[in-house]
């Protein structure tokens, strides 16, 4: 039984957090009212033994979070990109999460390839690094194949996956407890949270996935200008290591080696933005993890993306919304926004639409009135957040990778470019969606799909027609339908029909 473990292991988070020094940094930045942090405190000094001592030479915040494990640190990386929500100081603490974590030994990186691959290192590569960069969940090292190219080799960290379960265990945990004791939590479902966090990075433990993200979303963006994703390597690629396509660059967080070569920052910024928005919403397939530590600019000027372990999904449907969420706001337009809002069902339809709108209109007109500088997605998402708790809106699990990954970029676009106006930037990409994909022209390819899909259907109908009409039991007895049901059974039929027509003649 894991519940007493998990509880121990959430006393020995607040422990740790203590004992290093971090809990009165997080809960100052927090802005936490006095009872909580006297409430903290008071909790966490009787197992203050309990908590890890971490690497002393770390700063407090960096030094718990590394000493806790994977998730912990995965959540840190988040909010290194955040300086406007953690702080300046803290954010540059966090970065250390990226990309510049203590690396495994080489040798037994060799062996996880040789177990992985069932060849060894030195006959799968000409020349084998040591660590060029070591994250949460695996390493990279530099390679070259046999023919020459230049590789970069990624390699699971030993035992993670087990080390990973431990954490997501007690996250269940947590989220059990907030549910139970905290009754206005559970709008926004701290166990569907949880289970949605499960299963992304449970995906980037098998790196044969990451591979195949890589390649699909290489495909995608092969037309995208000063975009590049390096291709994997299938030959030497399994569960725990991956080999891909090696590019020289500069990390997008080293903005003085990007000014000492010449790069444009201020386009640099916009265009981390604006491809960003082009990917969720014209492919429905993004980069959710576009942190500093896996974006590079290549000697072009080209924006080289890495680490596809966590990728984004948006169906066509919300697509759709999204865009017509933001195209409203860019527009001022709020009685749309509420209407979409209300469209989807992403707010209950008892409540009062013209209402909502007003409070979307408190959101929206402060922001326009600010200067560029402090124009802000997080602060945008903030606030919307705060309405639609207050309209009876649930959290919606499908959206959240979409909103962080949303807040990361920003952050990356504003170090490089602090003065970025967040909505000009998004404004062109946005207004193009909306156009080719909300009107008379979506709404004539959705007809015609509509067509198709029932025109498929259209050699099955009778039998269909004949199993509704007829009585499981004896398959003779005819059931006469009641009215409406009637009805919907002859629409169905003259709609299938119609399928069947028109797919012959498409």
């Amino acid at each position: 039984m894991r519940g007493p473990h998990n509880i121990l292991r959430l006393i020995r988070t607040l422990a740790t957090f203590a004992r290093t020094g971090a809990l009165p940094i997080i809960l100052e930045q927090a802005e936490a009212p006095v009872r909580l942090r006297v409430a903290a405190n008071a909790l966490a000094w009787p197992f203050l033994w309990l908590g890890l001592r971490g690497d002393p030479a770390l700063p407090p915040v960096t030094r718990a979070i590394t000493a806790l494990g994977p998730a912990y640190i995965k959540f840190g990386q988040i909010l290194s990109t955040r300086p406007d929500i953690v702080g300046g100081d803290l954010a540059l603490q966090l970065r250390y999460l990226q990309d510049r974590l203590p690396p495994f030994d080489t040798a037994e990186a060799k062996r996880m390839i040789a177990s992985d691959l069932g060849v060894s290192a030195d006959q799968a590569f000409a020349a084998f690094s040591g660590p060029v960069a070591a994250a949460s969940i695996a390493q990279v090292h530099h390679a070259h194949l046999r023919d020459g190219t230049e590789v970069a080799v990624k390699v699971l960290r030993p035992g993670i996956a087990r080390a990973f379960r431990v954490d997501v265990d007690a996250f269940y945990t947590g989220a059990r407890m907030v549910e139970a004791f905290l009754p206005f939590s559970r709008r926004l479902r701290p166990m569907d949270v949880v289970r949605h966090f499960d299963g992304v990075v449970t995906g980037e433990l098998d790196l044969r996935l990451e591979a195949a993200a890589a390649a699909e979303f290489a495909i995608n963006t092969k037309d995208d200008p000063g975009f590049r994703v390096p291709a994997p390597v299938w030959g030497l690629s399994g569960r725990q290591v991956m080999t891909m396509g090696w590019v020289d660059g500069i990390s997008l967080a080293d903005t003085a080696s990007l000014d000492a070569a010449g790069h444009d920052r201020v386009a640099l910024g916009a265009r981390v933005l604006q491809l960003f928005l082009n990917h969720a919403l014209r492919d429905g397939f993004f980069h959710a993890d576009m942190h500093h530590g896996n974006l590079k600019v290549g000697p072009d000027g080209a924006i080289v993306a890495y680490d596809f372990g966590i990728m984004g999904r948006l169906d066509l449907y919300t697509r759709r919304v999204y865009a017509e969420i933001l195209y409203g706001f860019i527009r001022r337009d709020y009685r749309r926004v509420a209407e979409v809002h209300f469209e989807a069902g992403y707010v209950p339809r008892d409540r009062d639409i013209d209402e909502f709108a007003r409070a979307l209109r408190v959101i929206g007109e402060p922001i326009f009135g600010m200067d560029a500088s402090q124009i802000s997605m997080a602060r945008l998402l903030s606030y919307l957040f705060e309405v639609t708790e207050r309209f009876g809106m649930e959290t919606r699990t499908e959206l959240i990778l979409l909103q962080r990954t949303m807040v990361v970029v920003e952050g990356v676009a504003r170090s490089l470019d602090p003065r970025i106006n967040i909505w000009q930037v998004a404004r062109p990409v946005v207004e193009e969606y909306v156009r080719d994909n909300v009107g008379p022209k979506a709404m004539a390819r959705d007809l015609a799909r509509t067509v198709r899909v029932l025109s498929r259907f259209g050699p099955r109908l009778p039998d269909l027609v004949e199993a509704r009409l007829l009585r499981p039991e004896t398959e003779t007895t005819v059931i006469v339908p009641p009215p409406s049901r009637a009805r919907w059974l002859a629409l169905g039929a003259v709609l299938a029909l119609a399928g069947v027509a028109v797919g012959a003649l498409l």
